[in-house]
């Protein structure tokens, strides 16, 4: 299952790592607040080579992320996680097309078969 969810990067948690059977690990949390009627804060989980993306990243900036929800069973108890697998920044469009300024010695056309 792969979902998307926009919001505001509202805070970077520190970094984890540790040591599995499979070799070395590292994780990283953040805080997403959704721009909803009701926003709710979603803490979004990056694992390996994916912690990088966060660094060039600013709380306050506006992201779009691709994720997926996962669940598992520890002893008795479900846990669920948002691993996030792709991160988006809304802030760094490209600006808008100026239109150059008109002369001031330039007349405006003006069409007469306007209805009002």
């Amino acid at each position: 299952m792969s979902l998307e969810m926009r919001g505001t990067l509202q805070q970077k948690l520190d970094v984890m790592s540790g040591e599995g059977r499979n070799g070395p690990w590292q994780k990283q949390d953040f805080i997403l607040e959704t721009g909803d009627r009701y926003p709710k804060k979603v803490c979004v989980t990056l694992w390996g080579d994916k912690v990088n993306e966060l660094e060039r990243l600013n709380e306050g900036q506006e992201l779009n992320v691709h994720f997926d929800v996962e669940s598992r069973e520890y002893n008795g108890r479900w846990y669920t996680d948002v691993k996030a697998w792709k991160i988006e920044s809304l802030g760094d469009a490209p600006p808008a097309e100026q239109v150059p300024p008109r002369p001031a010695d330039e007349p405006f056309d003006v069409d007469d078969d306007l209805p009002f």
